[in-house]
């Protein structure tokens, strides 16, 4: 398991965290049904605390992509609605290419983009 987390960076630790779980998700470094480390272990593993560790446990269970288990742990359990969460991309999406737009941003690059990221998951 690898986690990186950029203590530079203004954003906060817990959702550095939530964020490389989530991407280890989307490209298949976790499955559904894997332990991850107890929050003691992980917090050991890169360093921070362990409630910023449980505060990203406990947000990715409340996003549908961990469950918490007595005696697994946290357990990658991806059971987000697929229509749910395609509205909530869709709200996401909105905004991001109406600013590309302001911008200049044009149809194609915008898909020239998706493609791009898409790839980086395949």
């Amino acid at each position: 398991m690898q986690i990186e987390i950029d203590f530079n960076s203004d954003e906060a630790l817990y959702i550095q965290l939530c964020n490389q779980i989530i991407y280890g998700i989307a490209t298949r470094q976790f499955r559904e049904g894997d332990s991850l480390p107890s929050v003691r272990q992980l917090a050991e593993m890169i360093g921070i605390n362990m409630h910023t560790v449980n505060k990203a446990y406990a947000v990715l269970r409340q996003e549908g992509l961990l469950r918490l288990d007595r005696r697994a742990g946290a357990v990658i359990a991806v059971d987000i609605d697929k229509l749910k969460a395609l509205d909530e991309m869709k709200d996401q999406l909105r905004l991001i290419i109406a600013r590309g737009l302001c911008k200049g941003v044009s149809k194609e690059e915008v898909h020239r983009l998706v493609d791009q990221i898409f790839s980086d998951y395949e």
